[in-house]
């Protein structure tokens, strides 16, 4: 588990929280990853954003088709991404305009999660207003990753199973393709230069 300020102009978003798993593929040992363990999928998601919601009065921003979204990432990653699950508070607040309470937020995840979570990362902000919290669970041979990500006014919450050699796949084969993207480009300018010295003689 890792404890760490956030810079103060850090604002990530869930766009951006969907660029964690890559990462997070990484680091995964063998031994978390095909621990065998009964996942329902979903139930903490939920129970965390029914607290929120009922805490804090406060009710999640409607995603469209987010079946659909979690479908296209799931098939965009070739099954490196599925069950995905969304939840954004905008105008998100504490008592009497206040700013939440950091340690009640987490509190507050950490009882409603359900069983299996690990916290890897907690960053919190020099003054409180921000925080992110990053757990991670075995599912099989998939890694279940759970994302809170408060910002001043807004709470994002992810939650996502992943499978690390497929995204590391994905990763891989990425690199390659930009690697010879650009050793044809690097080829096809030597040769133009090639062309235009020959023409200049």
């Amino acid at each position: 588990m890792q404890t760490q300020p956030l810079p103060s102009n850090n604002k990530a978003g869930w766009l951006t929280i969907l660029g964690l798993p890559i990462g997070l593929a990484a680091i995964m040992t063998p031994a978390v990853l095909f621990a065998a363990t009964i996942v329902d999928y979903g139930a903490g998601f939920d129970s965390i954003v029914h607290d929120i919601e009922h805490r804090y009065h406060a009710h999640p921003t409607r995603i469209p088709f987010m079946g659909v979204i979690s479908g296209i990432a799931g098939i965009a990653t070739h099954g490196g991404v599925h069950n995905l699950h969304i939840a954004t508070f905008e105008n998100f607040k504490g008592d009497g305009d206040k700013q939440v309470d950091g340690a009640e937020l987490l509190a507050l995840v950490e009882n409603h999660s359900g069983g299996g979570w690990s916290r890897m990362i907690r960053e919190t902000s020099r003054n409180g207003d921000e925080q992110t919290l990053i757990y991670t669970r075995p599912e099989g041979k998939h890694i279940g990753m759970l994302v809170v990500d408060l910002e001043p006014h807004e709470l994002d919450l992810v939650e996502l199973s992943m499978n690390p050699d497929q995204l590391m796949k994905e990763a891989r084969e990425h690199t390659h393709h930009h690697h010879d993207a650009d050793t044809d480009s690097d080829t096809h300018q030597a040769g133009s230069d090639h062309d235009s010295d020959s023409d200049s003689n």
